[in-house]
């Protein structure tokens, strides 16, 4: 350890001589004291393991690089990321009671462009050379710069992007006896495909009680598929030019999208219970889900019946599905670092901290104990982190995960859309819109056919193009109350 820090602190020592290239002026003109070392404090929503292992790698840091160069660095989690949010608006926004803003704080982009507006964000490129920032996966360094090439706004340190999940276990009985493929998790007819013939095998095993058949699959983070969705059919719903929004709402996207989702959530192919989609595979309620790197730790190894018996099972790891004949898009999330603007030396000092926490071998460690991507080029490499999950001693199934990820990194075109304004509120929307339509349809189903309506014709009126043009109409108007 002594002989790592020693050679990253040459690095750091090399930072602050004169001999500095010009696109790092600004560092070179930056003298840190030891002796009155400069206090950082950070805001994040890191919890659990997340919240022990950040904790552990910042008092690595304090010890280390810190101590010689002359920085400190206090960690605090706010909670959740929605609770951090708010925290940090209110503090912005001197509102009483609210404490100072922290020197760095983890934010999405819409929350780093909301305060940037503000005036209160730094930007930390002046204290890189380009090969340093060019040492980052190009799409997370595209991010950081809130709209302004050539700035750097959000600093990456950690990010996941979403894969698909399955309960190997309940699969082989199911493939073999309909024959199922698993070439059909490709894609998104294809899951609508396995879902139905699921459904409709679990129902046959009680012939008389019909209508009984279990959901195979359910989502978390439904927004994205609406976004990634889009995308992959070809059309970007939030496009933004300039800081401006132009929504792109296309009707035949939308009825694919409505097709492969709402469709098989009102015939009971698709299900949502729980508060994730791992806790309803957990209680045997789902058998397949897509959901976040960040989260697919989550994946039960085993299922607790409504009767408390259980059973284990086995979860195997796909890519996400795109829908047939579409270019591979993926989603790219994870909050960044955001460092208020301050003094000099404060927002050196800052940017010393996260260039340490983001090289390999932290940012590796960071990573396999929370289902996050690295940031660097260097690091997004499975050999390292295979390596590193075998030391560790961590589950199994993390190799797979990370396999996953760092293949979509590579082989998937991985989008987050610009900032703009009231970009939270419109994501919100994008959100709950469709899902919510489809919960109060399985609703409206029920009650039609109680009131003697036949399931098919309740399902037909309630996901036809009636129903289609009924939710898309709301759906637009919806959009452009949030985005006007």
């Amino acid at each position: 350890m002594k002989k790592r820090l020693a050679a990253f602190l040459c690095s750091a020592a090399l930072l602050m001589t004169p001999c500095v290239p010009a696109a790092a002026l600004a560092a070179s003109a930056v003298r840190l004291n030891p002796k009155k070392p400069q206090t950082l404090m950070i805001w994040h929503y890191y919890n659990g393991i997340q919240q022990q292992v950040f904790n552990q790698l910042t008092l690595a840091f304090n010890e280390g690089v810190g101590a010689e160069a002359g920085v400190i660095v206090e960690a605090h989690s706010q909670g959740n990321v929605n609770d951090l949010t708010e925290r940090l608006l209110a503090s912005a926004n001197r509102e009483p009671g609210a404490e100072e803003m922290p020197d760095l704080f983890a934010a999405y982009a819409d929350t780093a462009y909301q305060l940037d507006q503000m005036g209160l964000v730094a930007d930390l490129a002046p204290y890189l050379t380009q090969e340093e920032i060019g040492a980052y996966v190009e799409a997370y360094v595209r991010e950081g710069e809130l709209g302004q090439p050539g700035t750097l706004k959000v600093f990456p340190i950690a990010k996941s992007t979403e894969l698909l999940l399955l309960n190997e276990t309940d699969w082989q009985p199911f493939a073999e006896a309909t024959g199922a493929s698993k070439s059909l998790l490709s894609t998104w007819e294809g899951i609508t495909q396995l879902s139905r013939m699921f459904y409709e095998w679990t129902d046959a095993q009680t012939p008389s009680l019909p209508y009984d058949g279990k959901a195979f699959f359910g989502r978390d983070a439904f927004a994205n598929y609406m976004l990634i969705g889009s995308l992959q059919l070809g059309v970007e719903l939030f496009r933004v030019e300039d800081g401006r929004l132009i929504l792109q709402v296309d009707d035949a996207v939308m009825r694919r999208l409505w097709d492969n989702y709402c469709v098989p959530f009102v015939n009971g192919w698709f299900a949502a219970y729980g508060r994730f989609r791992s806790d309803d595979v957990k209680t045997g309620r789902l058998s397949a889900l897509v959901g976040s790197t960040s989260g697919a730790l989550y994946f039960p190894d085993k299922v607790t019946r409504d009767d408390g018996t259980t059973y284990p099972i086995v979860c195997e790891a796909y890519p996400l599905p795109n829908f047939e004949g579409t270019e591979p898009y993926a989603v790219q999330q994870g909050a960044g670092m955001v460092v208020t603007r301050g003094t000099p030396e404060q927002e050196y000092a800052a940017t010393l901290f996260l260039r340490w926490f983001t090289q390999p071998e932290q940012n590796i460690s960071f990573a396999i104990h929370s289902g996050y991507l690295p940031v660097t080029k260097g690091a997004n490499n499975c050999a390292a982190l295979n390596l590193e999950i075998d030391r560790q001693g961590m589950p199994a199934i993390l190799k797979d995960i990370m396999r996953i990820g760092v293949s979509t990194t590579s082989g998937y075109r991985l989008y987050t859309n610009s900032a703009f304004r009231n970009g939270y509120e419109a994501r919100q929307v994008v959100e709950t819109s469709m899902r919510a339509a489809a919960e109060t349809a399985v609703s409206q189903r029920d009650a039609l056919v109680s009131g003697g309506t036949s399931r098919a014709a309740a399902i037909a009126l309630l996901t036809g193009d009636e129903a289609f043009r009924s939710w898309l109409a709301t759906f637009k108007a919806e959009l452009a109350a949030v985005t006007r």
